[in-house]
């Protein structure tokens, strides 16, 4: 179904978010905010107009619909242009609320300080800890002329533990455990019973780094973690996959039916389940009213499709993904990512460890970047030596970076352990919130030296 030459939708959003800090024991932030607008997006004459508004007053709506389709008519003076029949169906939708009561800042609270105080009793010689506590909620009422009409919901929270210690030159080193999920921080598991074995196993990675070695530079053979591949899947290909990053001339586009990996690797942006489970951003109906279909990126190395809003299928010829999604109630729909990984193989990280005579292993990032060309970097802030297919020494922080294409053309293992996580954000113009996931890999990249 193609929309007409005026098109408007209308969405009402609503944000919840809240966000708890506590350093050595003394809670020292806790922020709880709202905001809820009404925005509407009109298409005329081949140009986009949008506007938005505090919600509240009964002739909101209206107003933000007339001021749409009056920036639509102000930006044709930038000269004419032919009207696309955007092509998608319409969804009707209604998700669902679903969780726990959520916790009150005095349980929550109280949890924190628990978990500061068994980290100070476990762990002689630590320097500092801090708990961070974050919930965001998201609920959407969309409306467009084509016939949607839905209700969508993301809800995802996080809680990470940082502990702080020092090197043995006195140089300060910390890490972090970080559990997110779907829902509340009343529905994901951050009690002291199931926390206490990853602490254990964190401080055992920092105690590692006190005596860490450089990494030596250049190209090395490395097994990433899935939380390495995760963010591979995400800022390495995820981005040069989004539909108006190919029409703005993506190193993808011209890749499309050609081999761009092993054949090792089938990578997927999926709109709300895999493997019979609802994902940690799940969207059903995008902020268009397109319903949303997973994405099959790249199917066995071969590069397939690209993720898509209305309008970048229509220029391209294509269906829609349900890829457009906009974060805030003042923020309009661009191609963005949901829950994008690389699906798991067949072996074990074990297995993927002793395939290595003289490499590393790559637990942790603090960050990353990329770009429309594939080519990355990410700070590595946890890793090992691998000789003779056994884990040694703990390296220093350092850098990952390359072409993706160049990485995922190298792969010889992928891990059969699925890991999803959805704690950070995507930036691109807006804020957005996504999960990625993925196995542990095995490859080549360049590390940086001492």
């Amino acid at each position: 179904m193609s929309l007409p030459d005026t098109y408007l939708e209308t969405r009402h959003h609503e944000l919840r978010k809240t966000r708890m800090l506590m350093v050595d024991g003394n809670l020292t932030g806790n922020l709880r905010s709202a905001q809820a607008g009404v925005s509407a997006r009109a298409y005329r004459g081949g140009y986009w107009g949008f506007a938005s508004a505090p919600a509240g007053a009964a002739s909101a709506p209206a107003r933000v619909r007339e001021q749409a389709l009056q920036n639509a008519a102000a930006m044709a003076g930038f000269g004419p242009r032919s009207a696309l029949a955007l092509p998608g169906a319409h969804g009707r939708d209604e998700q669902r609320a679903h969780g726990a009561a959520p916790l009150s800042a005095a349980e929550c609270g109280q949890r924190m300080a628990e978990l500061h105080a068994h980290c100070m009793a476990q762990y002689p010689g630590l320097l500092s800890t801090r708990v961070l506590l974050t919930d965001e909620a998201h609920v959407k009422h969309l409306r467009t002329e084509g016939g949607a009409q839905a209700l969508a919901r993301i809800q995802r929270a996080a809680v990470y533990v940082v502990l702080v210690g020092e090197d043995e030159d006195g140089a300060p080193i910390e890490l972090t455990e970080i559990v997110s999920g779907l829902g509340s921080l009343a529905d994901i598991d951050w009690s002291l019973a199931t926390l206490a074995p990853r602490l254990d196993a964190l401080h055992g990675h920092l105690q590692a780094k006190r005596h860490a070695v450089p990494a030596r530079g250049g190209a090395q053979q490395v097994v990433l973690s899935a939380d390495l591949t995760g963010m591979l899947a995400h800022e390495a290909m995820g981005h040069p996959c989004e539909a108006d990053a190919v029409l703005s001339g993506a190193v993808t586009a011209d890749l499309q039916g050609r081999r761009v990996a092993s054949e090792l690797i089938t990578m997927m942006d999926l709109a709300h389940h895999w493997d019979g489970q609802e994902l940690m951003c799940p969207v059903y109906v995008d902020d268009e009213g397109t319903p949303a279909a997973d994405v099959t990126m790249i199917e066995r190395g071969v590069l397939r499709d690209f993720m898509h809003s209305r309008e970048t299928a229509a220029r391209l010829g294509l269906p829609p993904s349900g890829n457009a999604r906009a974060y805030g109630p003042d923020d309009e729909p661009l191609v963005r990512m949901r829950n994008t990984a690389v699906l798991p193989g067949a072996s074990s990280l074990a297995e993927l460890i002793e395939g290595v005579e003289d490499g590393y292993l790559l637990l942790d990032t603090s960050n990353g970047q990329a770009d429309a060309t594939t080519e990355f970097m990410f700070g590595v802030n946890l890793g090992y030596e691998i000789r003779g297919g056994r884990i040694g020494r703990a390296i220093r922080d350092t850098t990952l970076s390359g072409s993706a294409l160049d990485v995922l053309r190298q792969v010889d293992g992928v891990g059969r352990e699925m890991k999803w996580s959805c704690n950070g954000y995507c930036g691109k113009k807006q804020p957005m919130v996504v999960s990625v996931g993925g196995p542990a890999l095995r490859t080549r990249a360049h590390l940086g030296g001492q």
